[in-house]
């Protein structure tokens, strides 16, 4: 779970702005929305709306999240630019960008920052929280830390990362899990595994792979399309086999290397997958998911996934978290989460998700303009963020606890007159009309 991140020196970020999940407590409503943060008295919060106008910085906070997490993950090329965007409107383009990452995996509190310009990383740390103090694994100041590591481990720091590269993404190029401690293996896992990303653009492309993998997913995403009264009566997963000329053809290149009993998912576009299995030699496998429709007379008719409407293709997108939410400890970050769907169905996702999510870590952030969510008996007032921009189009992040609001107050009505800001000003536009 993201206990709190702050980005300074990107995109549209200047100064430093921190998004903070930690729960007030001066609220009490809503207590199954929090969870205890390790070894500490306070809570973190399992969702997070954000709200603003058009061009307010949103979405870059997104962005910033998904730009940290390539730094953790991604090996690199020596050499090669760092792709930090600074903030390009100030007199501060070449100073460093700077993240940090406050985040709970496997039951531990961690922090994991960088300080990084176009060519290198100049700064880099990852340090286990503990109550109020601070336990450094590593930190890319002058001599790189690793207490209680193993010989490979302490050689590895010895040389140190390419200029343009994280430590963190280099143990996890170079070393394998045994040589890497205890604590290091939980944050490289969360980052690989706990940590989605859903865009405005992102496609349903992978389901049929998820499929694969979680069988179960095809009944609970058919009956929530049918709950949702999309009009899909079930989904039906396809598998045939296929030659190796045929495979080819669909993804051209080299070969996958396989292994016996380790199966290779490659996701095509429109939900379809090929699958690679090795039993003394490699088999090829096109999977498929259709949507099944019943006819005039109750007959299945059988659908591509293309024919559908954009916000079920919204939907096949989205309905993986709520089923992942009960039994994974993921934080999925949603961008522009009301995007083709109905207002009734981006609140029913977001309380699906929040009571699928009882008993787990999984936690919800999205960015959104559909201001039916901003309902008290929804969500509490610290799970309520805006983004704005000033005068120097610099965004600036604050939350719905900074204002004094009445537990009976009808947030929606107020925040679109304008009281808590983050919205277009459209004056200008009658003025043209009027002219």
């Amino acid at each position: 779970m993201i206990v709190s991140f702050s980005v300074s020196n990107f995109r549209s970020f200047a100064t430093e702005e921190t998004f903070s999940m930690v729960a007030s407590n001066r609220l009490s409503a809503h207590e199954g929305h929090t969870l205890a943060i390790p070894d500490s008295e306070e809570r973190v919060l399992r969702a997070g709306v954000l709200y603003g106008a058009n061009g307010a910085g949103k979405s870059n906070l997104v962005k910033a999240l998904a730009y940290v997490r390539s730094l953790a993950r991604s090996a690199r090329v020596r050499g090669d630019v760092t792709g930090r965007e600074a903030f390009r409107l100030g007199s501060i383009e070449n100073e460093p960008t700077g993240f940090d990452l406050q985040f709970i995996a496997g039951q531990r509190l961690y922090r994991f920052g960088v300080k990084v310009d176009d060519r290198r990383i100049s700064e880099e740390w990852l340090v286990r929280v503990v109550g109020g103090s601070e336990t450094i694994l590593y930190e890319r100041l002058t001599d790189v830390e690793v207490p209680q590591c193993g010989k490979k481990l302490k050689a590895l720091a010895t040389v140190g990362a390419p200029d343009n590269q994280t430590f963190l993404a280099t143990m996890a190029a170079n070393l394998d899990e045994a040589d890497l401690g205890d604590d290091i293996p939980r944050v490289l896992k969360w980052f690989s595994d706990g940590f989605k990303l859903i865009a405005p653009s992102n496609s349903y492309r992978a389901l049929a792979g998820a499929l694969e993998r979680a069988p179960d997913l095809l009944d609970f995403t058919g009956e929530y399309l049918r709950t949702a009264s999309t009009g899909i009566d079930a989904l039906k997963a396809a598998r045939h086999e296929i030659t190796e000329q045929e495979f080819r053809q669909l993804v051209p290149g080299d070969l996958p290397q396989v292994s016996n009993g380790q199966p290779v998912l490659l996701s095509l576009r429109m939900g379809d997958a090929l699958l690679v299995e090795r039993n003394g030699r490699n088999r090829y496998y096109q999977l498929g998911v259709r949507a099944v429709h019943r006819g005039e007379n109750g007959e299945p008719v059988i659908f591509d996934l293309l024919e559908e409407s954009d916000g079920t293709r919204r939907l096949l997108e989205l309905i993986p978290a709520v089923h992942r939410a009960s039994r994974d400890n993921s934080v999925f970050v949603i961008d522009e989460i009301d995007r083709s769907l109905h207002p009734l169905l981006a609140r029913g996702f977001l309380k699906s998700f929040l009571d699928a999510c009882a008993g787990s870590q999984s936690q919800l952030i999205v960015t959104t303009h559909e201001s039916s969510l901003l309902d008290q008996d929804l969500l509490r007032r610290d799970e309520i963020w805006f983004a704005e921009k000033d005068q120097a189009s610099a965004t600036h992040l604050y939350s719905l606890v900074d204002f004094k609001v009445r537990n009976d107050l009808e947030i929606r009505k107020h925040y679109l007159q304008g009281r808590f800001g983050a919205i277009p000003f459209v004056g200008g536009l009658e003025r043209l009309k009027d002219e």
